[in-house]
């Protein structure tokens, strides 16, 4: 199970991946199970010498108890402390973002994977859709 962030790849330009552990609560990990998660428009931050993912979504588990449940709420990302402060310098020293590209699961485990990244300009945006289409047409073309 693999759940993308597709706004991210749009929106940025990915320098680095990273991988996380999410620290997620009760029915929380049956609803990431299930798929019932968004990531558009989350993102991570840095606060102290922690990581946490801000803005994400997930849906309550539907035999859970709903009483009292946040979807949106702040979760704890868990990295080592050098790569947070690793990443911290780079994030400082060259304005960039930590941006969630993608939700899975490995064995038994949930995984986010982060990557850092540059914002993109409106023009950039425009030319990588250009780009895209172009080696769409390319490839028809070379495929038929």
């Amino acid at each position: 199970m693999k759940i993308t962030n597709s706004k991210a790849f749009y929106d940025y330009r990915i320098i680095e991946f990273f991988e996380a552990g999410i620290n997620l609560q009760g029915a929380e990990v049956k609803a990431v199970r299930l798929g019932h998660v968004d990531l558009k428009g989350s993102y991570a931050r840095i606060i102290g010498n922690e990581t946490y993912l801000v803005n994400a979504k997930i849906l309550p588990y539907t035999y859970a108890r709903p009483e009292g449940y946040q979807p949106t709420r702040t979760r704890k990302l868990l990295l080592h402390k050098s790569q947070i402060l690793a990443l911290k310098s780079k994030m400082d020293g060259q304005s960039l973002t930590l941006v969630p590209l993608s939700i899975y699961t490995t064995r038994r485990y949930i995984k986010l994977q982060l990557g850092l990244g540059k914002g993109k300009k409106q023009y950039q945006k425009r030319e990588s859709i250009k780009q895209r289409d172009l080696d769409r047409e390319l490839e028809s073309e070379f495929g038929e």
